[in-house]
């Protein structure tokens, strides 16, 4: 992905007259003072209001970083509010509909955190609420807006790896533990998104099974394959009872292969080559010593890209600004909200059915 395209690719009718952003941020809970603080440097944006029906985490929110905004625990003042050009939604997830709902109905642009909403039927009254109100609806999946992320989809698209011919994924972590939805529905949002991305394509198939250890009938643990047309499957793995954070994927190509590792610092690509004796050297190993094996079937060079990493989510909240200054569509837009709740949908669907395989609607 060029840089250019975070800009918007329509520019239809750019508001010149718009100088300053009035943002409405609802929901001041683990989430919404990042986009906050992100929100607040940039030009030209003003945090207009903070919501949140616990008083005191807006106002901490606010002390941080927003000190001259209005503290209000009715989210609906807001929307009445002729001053506030947008509204950033980071409540739980269930309530990501109303909220999000009633802001497109009072004309106002939305960002809302991921998911977009909990059913595909949600995600099309909103996108329909929204083509009807000529307002934006951007969804927060952030790691599209990773560099790293898009030099993957460059080498995928290139034919660096070759044939693509499975991606596994890990998201693992200590918490943040929920109890309203399970691991999946909070973690797998970022995995779907990117894999969607990179594939350019939906799955036709979604496989999932959960183990509940903390709270009945909330999965803590979840596998999640999904299945392409184009013969690719993807393995997810997704839990909050980890012990360390890791949010690793592995794609294995016809031609090479390449590690995603996005908690380092240093070597978030790493790509191996293949190395093409070995299955000569699976059929032979009989014939030769095991230490020569091991050598042999691991050897290959490992090339780790250097990368210009900005901030994914300043990148993201800027890239909200642009759409409406410029009346253009998000990279991550209802579309892209809908396809991802689909999946979610069908792979809840799935969990709740003894782990058979449900298509994608």
């Amino acid at each position: 992905m060029q840089k250019s395209e975070l800009i918007g690719a329509k520019k239809d009718s750019a508001d010149t007259s718009l100088k300053q952003v009035n943002l409405a941020v609802i929901g001041c809970g683990y989430w919404g003072p990042k986009l906050v603080r992100n929100f607040s440097q940039l030009k030209d944006v003003k945090i207009h209001s903070l919501c949140d029906l616990e008083m005191f985490k807006a106002c901490t929110t606010a002390n941080e970083y927003a000190s001259d905004a209005k503290m209000i625990a009715d989210y609906h003042i807001v929307l009445n509010s002729p001053e506030v050009h947008g509204v950033v939604i980071a409540t739980p997830a269930k309530n990501h509909f109303q909220i999000a709902k009633d802001a497109l109905i009072a004309g106002k642009h939305i960002f809302v955190e991921k998911p977009l909403a909990m059913s595909v039927q949600e995600c099309h009254e909103l996108i329909n609420l929204a083509s009807k109100k000529n307002s934006i609806i951007m969804v927060g999946h952030v790691f599209r807006y990773n560099t790293a992320v898009q030099k993957i989809k460059e080498y995928i698209n290139d034919g660096l790896l070759g044939d693509i011919l499975y991606i596994n994924s890990r998201r693992l972590n200590l918490g943040r533990i929920q109890t309203d939805i399970n691991s999946m529905w909070s973690f797998a949002p970022h995995d779907i998104s990117i894999l969607l991305y990179w594939l350019d394509e939906k799955p036709v198939k979604v496989t999932a099974k959960g183990f509940s250890y903390l709270n009945h009938g909330v999965e803590d643990d979840v596998f999640m394959t999904m299945e392409f047309k184009s013969g690719i499957k993807t393995h997810s793995h997704l839990s909050w009872l980890n012990p360390t954070k890791v949010r690793e994927v592995t794609i294995m190509g016809s031609k090479k292969m390449l590690v995603y590792d996005d908690v380092t610092a240093s070597s978030k690509i790493q790509i191996y080559d293949r190395n093409e004796n070995l299955q000569k050297d699976l059929l032979l190993q009989s014939e030769r010593s095991y230490a020569e094996f091991q050598t042999k079937t691991l050897s290959g060079n490992v090339n780790i890209p250097y990368l210009q990493f900005t901030e994914p989510l300043q990148t993201e909240c800027q890239h909200f600004i642009d759409c409406i200054r410029f009346n253009s569509s998000p990279i991550t837009d209802g579309k892209e909200g809908l396809d991802v709740v689909s999946v979610l949908e069908a792979a809840q669907r799935s969990l709740n059915n003894g782990s058979i395989s449900m298509e994608v609607i």
